[in-house]
C-alpha cells in the first residue's frame, strides 16, 4: 500500500511519550493516540496486541481519521474504531470539540448547516477541521461513518442494506466502496467468522482503565426506576424512547476486555448511532481517569481517598434529569425515587416488553395534573412550566430554566451535571458538598475543568462518614 505521509504537528516530547506508551501497551493510554506502521500500511491502538514494530517504522497520530487520510487502514485484530473517544478537553479548542462531535452525528448533516449550528462560515469550519485533523469536513464525516459501518459489520448481524441505512450510505454498493477506499478491504472479509447472534444489535464499548464500575453501578442502583431500569452486579439495562422510537438496552461489565458488552433493541436503525453516543455518554465512556485523579489531588483532595476510576454517570436526557432534580427538591435519594417512579408508571410510555416502561415525554408531563405525585401543589407547578419549556423537541437555554419559579441554582447545575454531562459543574450549593469541603479543604478552582468529578468525589467521601452507602444528596433550592 502506497502511504502518503503527512505526518501531525508533534512535538520531539510528544514523541517520546507516545513511543514508551506504545512500548508499556498501557491500557489508560488507549484512545489518545494510534500507532501507524509504514512497512505494513496498517493503525493500531497503543493496547494492540500484535509483535511490537521498530520505532522508526513508525509514525503517531491523535485521531484515526488522520491515520486513514494518510492512505494507512485499521487494523482488524485491535480495531482502533472500538478504541475509546479522547477527551473532548484534549488537544482543541470548544468550537473544534463541538464542530467533530456534529460532523460525527448520523444521520449526517450538511457541512454548511453545522458551520450554521455553530455560528461561523463554511471557509472558517473547513480551516478548523483541517488544522485539527488535516483533513476537510467532509472527508471526516465519511471517514467516521465507515469506520461506524465497519463496526457494525464486525459486531452485528444485521444486512448490509440495514448498515448502509443506518450509517447514512444511499445503498450497499456505496457502503462497499468506503469500506474498500478507508479500510483497504470488503464487508465480505470483515464479517467472516464474527460470531453474532440475531437477538439485537451487539456491540462492544471501550474505556480508558481505570474504570470505577462498582461506584457507577450503585450510582445507578440507588436511583433506578422500577419497570424501566434494572441494575445487577454486572449489568445495567433500561428502556427508553429516543426521538420518538421505542427500545432497550442492555449493558454488561467485562473488565477483561476493558469495556461493555451492549446489545441494543431499537425499531428504528437511523437512531443507532445516537443511541450508542447515548450510552457512551451516560457512562462516562470517554473520560481520561489519570486526568481527572491529578485534578482532584491538585484541588486538595488526600492522594490515598481519591476514587480510582471515578466517572459520572448521567441521566439518558436534560428533560429526564431535570424532572429528577425537581422531584428530589429537598427530599432524600430514595423518596425523590419514589416519585420519579410515580410520574413513569403514570405517564411513561408502555415499553414492548411487559410491565416495562420508558420516561414520560414532555407533553405528557406538560398536559398531565400532576395529581398522583406526594408533594406541594407548587413543586408539581414547576415540573409542569420545565416540562413545558421542552415540548416540541425544544432545548431551553440556562437562564429560562432558572426564570422557573421553583428551580434554583442547585437544580440548574444539577441538570448541567448529569443531563448536559457537563465535566466542569462544582454544585456549591449542595449541603454535603458544602460539609465535606470544610472536613478535606478543597479549592475547586484546581479542578478545573473537571469539578464535577469533584462534586461526585466529596458526596463519595461522606459515605466514609457514615454507613449509609450512597451519599443522600441535600440543597438549598
Amino acid at each position: 500500500m502506497q502511504v502518503n505521509e503527512r505526518v501531525e504537528n508533534h512535538s520531539e516530547g510528544d514523541n517520546r511519550v507516545f513511543a514508551k506508551a506504545r512500548l508499556s501497551r498501557d491500557p489508560r493510554f488507549d484512545g489518545q493516540f494510534f500507532v501507524a506502521v509504514k512497512t505494513t500500511g496498517i493503525f493500531c491502538r497503543p493496547v494492540c496486541p500484535a509483535k511490537l514494530p521498530k520505532e522508526e517504522n513508525v509514525s503517531y497520530y491523535r485521531h484515526a481519521t488522520t491515520a486513514m487520510a494518510n492512505g494507512y487502514r485499521p487494523c482488524f485484530r485491535c480495531r482502533p474504531d472500538s478504541a475509546p473517544q479522547s477527551s473532548a478537553w484534549e488537544g482543541v479548542n470548544t468550537t473544534v470539540s463541538r464542530a467533530m462531535t456534529l460532523l460525527s452525528a448520523l444521520p449526517i448533516q450538511s457541512v454548511a448547516h453545522i458551520a450554521s449550528r455553530l455560528g461561523i462560515s463554511e471557509r472558517y469550519l473547513n480551516k478548523l477541521i483541517v488544522g485539527a485533523v488535516g483533513i476537510s469536513p467532509k472527508q471526516f464525516q465519511n471517514m467516521q461513518r465507515a469506520l461506524f459501518a465497519k463496526q457494525l459489520i464486525q459486531q452485528s448481524s444485521l444486512s448490509l442494506t440495514d448498515i448502509a441505512y443506518t450509517a447514512s450510505f444511499d445503498s450497499p454498493r456505496q457502503l462497499q466502496r468506503a469500506i474498500a477506499q478507508y479500510c483497504n478491504t470488503t464487508p465480505s472479509a470483515l464479517r467472516k467468522n464474527n460470531g453474532v447472534t440475531d437477538k439485537g444489535v451487539k456491540l462492544f464499548l471501550s474505556y480508558r482503565p481505570p474504570y470505577n464500575w462498582g461506584y457507577v453501578r450503585e450510582f445507578f442502583s440507588v436511583r433506578a426506576i422500577e419497570g424501566m431500569e434494572y441494575v445487577s452486579a454486572k449489568r445495567y439495562e433500561r428502556s427508553f424512547q429516543h426521538k420518538g422510537v421505542v427500545g432497550s438496552f442492555c449493558i454488561e461489565h467485562n473488565e477483561a476486555k476493558r469495556g461493555f458488552d451492549t446489545t441494543i433493541n431499537i425499531s428504528d436503525l437511523s437512531h443507532l448511532h445516537s443511541v450508542i453516543e447515548n450510552i457512551k455518554g451516560m457512562l462516562d465512556l470517554s473520560a481520561d481517569p489519570q486526568h481527572i485523579s491529578q485534578s482532584l489531588i491538585q484541588a486538595g483532595v488526600a492522594e490515598q481517598q481519591v476514587l480510582e476510576g471515578l466517572r459520572l454517570p448521567s441521566a439518558w436526557s436534560v428533560f429526564e434529569s431535570g424532572c429528577r432534580a425537581i422531584l428530589g427538591q429537598q427530599v432524600s435519594v430514595k423518596a425523590a425515587i419514589g416519585q420519579v417512579t410515580l410520574l413513569v408508571h403514570s405517564l411513561g410510555v408502555k415499553a414492548s416488553t411487559p410491565d416495562r416502561y420508558c420516561f414520560p415525554t414532555p407533553e405528557r408531563v406538560a398536559e398531565a395534573t400532576l395529581s398522583f405525585l406526594r408533594m406541594p401543589n407548587a413543586r408539581r407547578e414547576t415540573l409542569k412550566r420545565f416540562a413545558q419549556l421542552f415540548v416540541g423537541n425544544n432545548a431551553p437555554k440556562h437562564d429560562e430554566i432558572l426564570a422557573l419559579k421553583g428551580v434554583g441554582p442547585w437544580t440548574l447545575d444539577y441538570i448541567k451535571m448529569r443531563g448536559e454531562r457537563n465535566p466542569d459543574v462544582y454544585l456549591g450549593g449542595d449541603l454535603i458538598v458544602k460539609k465535606m469541603a470544610k472536613l478535606h479543604p478543597v479549592k475547586p478552582s484546581n479542578a478545573a475543568p473537571w469539578r464535577s468529578y469533584l462534586t461526585l468525589q466529596l458526596w463519595e467521601l461522606s459515605n466514609s462518614h457514615s454507613t449509609s452507602g450512597v451519599t443522600v444528596i441535600q440543597r438549598e433550592d
